[in-house]
């Protein structure tokens, strides 16, 4: 009975050691919090290779993109898959949105207009958020990448299927690994899995411009 008891009371032992641990993995690292925070605040470009999905009440739509921004506002986003679509780009300048479609006689679209769901998917548009927002959090989270340091913000307007950002940066690179826009209701709208990532890229301002 004693053997029992002993036996039950280490098996005890060792299962709040185990929680213990997995609570101190998932507490912000505050240095790698603190890094992370000025690669952001000092961010004045990036060029990405994301796979973005967007999640609707029917459907889901996985495309392959590359990503270019400038955190004064200016982005262009190519479509490079699936293959139906691939080419299809988007600028901004600073000025005007362009849109560009290689299957249509080559042509270059009319101005169009900013839609919240492709901005939404741009780290600058992240960053601008996190520093306007009056509701912020920073948590810790673990991916098959390793540790990671999640910041939301709420995104500005009323919008019912974009409510909510949240980024996840890896506390050893620096560099981050995805990115969710959630609803109104928690719900996951938009997921941006990044692949590659360079912080502060020298960007010319033909990269704005839609090249046939």
């Amino acid at each position: 009975m004693k053997k029992k008891l002993m036996l039950l009371m280490l098996i005890c032992v060792g299962a709040l050691a185990m929680s213990a641990c997995a609570a101190v993995q998932e507490r912000v690292d505050a240095t790698a919090y603190e890094r992370i925070h000025r690669q952001l605040m000092s961010m004045e470009s990036f060029a990405a290779q994301a796979t973005v999905t967007f999640i609707s009440n029917n459907n889901t739509h996985t495309y392959e993109t590359i990503q270019h921004a400038r955190i004064s506002g200016e982005y262009r986003i190519e479509v490079t898959a699936p293959q139906n679509v691939a080419g299809n780009t988007t600028v901004f300048d600073g000025t005007t949105i362009t849109q560009y479609n290689p299957r249509v006689d080559g042509r270059i679209s009319q101005t169009t207009t900013e839609a919240p769901e492709r901005l939404e998917l741009l780290l600058t548009s992240f960053v601008r958020n996190f520093v306007t927002s009056q509701e912020v959090s920073v948590t810790a989270a673990t991916l098959d990448s390793g540790l990671t340091t999640v910041l939301e913000a709420a995104i500005p307007g009323d919008h019912p299927y974009i409510a909510t950002q949240s980024l996840w940066v890896n506390n050893d690179t620096g560099l981050p690994a995805q990115m969710k826009v959630f609803d109104q209701n928690g719900t996951e709208r938009i997921i941006v899995i990044f692949n590659s990532f360079e912080y502060n890229v020298n960007i010319g301002d033909d990269m704005f411009q839609v090249r046939r």
